[in-house]
């Protein structure tokens, strides 16, 4: 909503030095944006990270054996 306010200040006025202080407002919202999108991405790239290594761990041959023993036991084959 203060984006909003600040973008219709500066629309309004025709003043050079009106524009300013409403531009560098834009910018420092703009810029808080760009930090929270940055954020949000790498949470993001780090919980997908850490899904593949598990992943990658349940898929090692290894884990496999373990799981498949593991299967044919409770199956009692």
């Amino acid at each position: 909503m203060r984006a909003f306010v600040v973008l219709m200040l500066f629309r309004r006025s025709t003043k050079v030095d009106d524009r300013v202080p409403a531009l560098e407002a834009r910018i420092a919202h703009l810029e808080a944006m760009i930090e929270g999108l940055q954020d949000s991405v790498h949470r993001d790239s780090l919980r997908t990270d850490a899904r593949l290594e598990e992943i990658r761990k349940q898929l090692s041959p290894e884990e496999l054996s373990r799981a498949l023993d593991a299967e044919q036991r409770r199956r009692g084959t």
